[in-house]
């Protein structure tokens, strides 16, 4: 028992000490329905003596002792047998549960029932009073409820953790997951609940579990001063990212950490203390619970030849990870990075060989080598996920941005409408709407294209907007973390400029939805939720980091927006299928101009134009 000083000794003692207690709560558990069984049936005992008693005004000279026992014999055997046919000794519900507690008063009012037409049997002339079998089987009722309520507390009692040995907390959030996760703090873990906050004014005065909701977000300060919490767990599993960001604002500011529940579809069963984790970036910037029309997808995935194009990156890859789900007949994986493709082979099926046909290496830029493709596999869904996306890079190189951003969506669009391809999902970005960079433009013109190939395809032929995806190749919160990590500074082109940030998975399932819900031709927009200032992003990820870090501003870089669109002036929005899709209609581009595009230099095309043709360099000229 001396080991038990030092850190963590104090909790280890707790957990010994209780060991004693628990030893008998197991030895009962283990029995716990032979023990109940018996308990129920001789709740009957009394209950009926007291009834009897009762109805004679305590008169024990006028009670049938005889009688009265052979009733009490036939209460025991009765509750047990019904109590068993019911379900109520057999494991079929949690101890003390609701479902437990009507299936207990089930087998008792069927009981009394059963005595009370005993009782009433002709010829047997009355044994017992009849309000005492009736008022008996009331008085076991409560007897047995009382014996579940007094063990329930009880084990609360004793399983419950020292408060000395946990860090006290505040829980945010009063619902059904904050009372699971206040429960689970009182039998075992690091934390204690010491508080409840929630913004419902309904709620106030609330005990969850014994620890008071004391108010709301903006309360958070007063109650951590007056409880010397030094945390605050968000116990709200479907919070919204704003929500989430406004909480820890004010915890941040408070000089409070802040622990999260992950969302609801990463949680399964009870929620526990093991269930709280630290904030992601997909908490701050990218939490929503998606509804996915199953059918929908399954009508148009499942059974299907799939091509995806790029799909050793960010979203291709991902992208390849969800259809795979949905049991196509083969998907077929392009890209033009075999190292991608071997870590995409393993993710799927835990393996890395590269000995499938169905894992392609080839450039969408080499036309032939596209026929080749779709003429062995015959796709009849492609993905193009394939792309340029570094602003920067293909500001300084907008040939390759033409090459591979138009030129070969042109070259999959024809094999796609070549070989019949029924659905075809262009992904886009948001810079394509109002486009003012290389990348934007080039984009843009892949809707266009897009558009075009819907008009002579008797198939579905959609593009799919966005913007920013967490956790990409490229993206801003790595490069932030790898700068904090360094010891700065951190680098921010202005403090205005705003972003839409949305997940990975939040992104491949929305597409795939567009997918099935899509107008042919149209572009359909991902609702991004609200755009989220770079700065306080940066200023978070320097919070969590505990380090002294400066901020640089180093100003937009060419062709840079200080914010992003998802929708141009022009463009109208309207609705579709689905809540989070928006759709609106791009014009079409010339096919005599697609025609010229196949066979044009580079130098012939001025990308940089603001412009959102094809149009050579010669024929705008003239």
């Amino acid at each position: 028992m001396f080991e038990l000083t030092g850190p963590g000794g104090a909790f280890r003692r707790s957990v010994i000490l209780r060991l004693g207690k628990h030893d008998v709560v197991d030895a009962v558990t283990r029995r716990r329905f032979v023990a109940q069984a018996g308990f129920d049936a001789a709740a009957w005992i009394p209950s009926l003596w007291v009834a009897a008693l009762l109805r004679y005004d305590l008169n024990p000279s006028h009670v049938d002792a005889a009688e009265l026992v052979v009733f009490c014999g036939l209460a025991v055997v009765l509750q047990v047998l019904i109590g068993r046919a019911v379900g109520l000794y057999i494991h079929r519900w949690r101890y003390s549960s609701f479902e437990e507690i009507v299936a207990m008063a089930e087998a008792a009012l069927l009981t009394t029932a059963a005595l009370t037409l005993i009782d009433v049997i002709p010829g047997l002339g009355r044994p017992v009073p009849l309000s005492t079998t009736i008022f008996g089987g009331l008085f076991a009722m409560l007897i047995m409820a009382f014996g579940r309520f007094s063990w329930r507390v009880y084990l609360d009692r004793i399983t419950r953790m020292d408060a000395d040995v946990q860090e006290p907390v505040i829980v945010f959030g009063a619902g059904e997951a904050g009372l699971q996760i206040v429960k689970s703090m009182q039998r075992s873990g690091p934390y204690r609940a010491v508080a409840v906050l929630d913004d419902k004014t309904d709620l106030r005065n609330l005990l969850v579990k014994g620890v008071p909701v004391r108010g709301d977000r903006t309360d958070l300060a007063r109650v951590a001063e007056q409880t010397g919490a030094t945390t605050v767990v968000i116990a709200i599993p479907s919070a919204p990212s704003t929500l989430i960001r406004e909480v820890v604002a004010i915890a941040d500011h408070t000089g409070l950490s802040t622990l999260v529940l992950p969302p609801v579809t990463e949680l399964w069963g009870n929620v526990g203390v093991a269930d709280i984790r630290e904030l992601t970036e997909a908490d701050l910037l990218g939490r929503r619970e998606l509804s996915l029309d199953i059918d929908a997808v399954a009508h148009y995935v499942t059974g299907r030849r799939v091509l995806v194009t790029g799909a050793g990156g960010s979203i291709g890859s991902e992208l390849c990870r969800h259809l795979h789900r949905f049991a196509p007949e083969s998907l077929v994986m392009l890209d033009r990075d075999e190292s991608a493709l071997q870590s995409l082979q393993l993710s799927i099926e835990g393996r890395s060989l590269l000995d499938s046909r169905e894992l392609v290496v080839a450039c969408i830029r080499d036309r032939d080598r596209l026929a080749e493709v779709f003429d062995e596999h015959r796709p009849e869904v492609v993905f193009h996920a394939a792309a340029l996306k570094h602003l920067s890079l293909l500001e300084m190189h907008p040939e390759e941005g033409w090459k591979t951003n138009v030129v070969g969506t042109a070259n999959v669009l024809d094999m796609a409408v070549k070989h019949g391809v029924d659905h075809f999902v262009n992904i886009s970005t948001d810079k394509a709407a109002e486009p003012t960079s290389v990348l934007g433009r080039t984009k843009r013109l892949a809707e266009q294209l897009t558009a075009e190939a819907a008009g002579r395809s008797d198939g579905l032929y959609i593009s799919v907007r966005f913007g920013n995806v967490l956790g990409s190749r490229g993206s801003v919160l790595p490069l932030f973390r790898n700068q904090i990590d360094q010891g700065g500074p951190v680098t921010v082109t202005d403090p205005d400029v705003t972003r839409f940030f949305m997940t990975i998975p939040e992104a491949c399932e929305l597409v795939i939805q567009a997918g099935a819900s899509g107008v042919d031709g149209e572009v359909m927009v991902l609702d991004m939720g609200e755009a989220v200032r770079i700065v306080e992003l940066a200023e978070r990820l320097i919070a969590e980091s505990g380090k002294q870090v400066e901020i640089v501003y180093t100003g937009l870089r060419p062709g840079e927006k200080l914010a992003e669109r998802l929708f141009a002036p022009d463009e109208e929005p309207q609705p579709s299928a689905h809540p989070l899709i928006s759709r609106v209609s791009v014009p079409p581009v010339p096919a005599g101009v697609i025609d010229a595009a196949h066979g044009m230099d580079v130098d012939q095309v001025d990308v940089r134009d603001r412009g959102r043709s094809l149009t050579p360099m010669d024929q705008r000229s003239a």
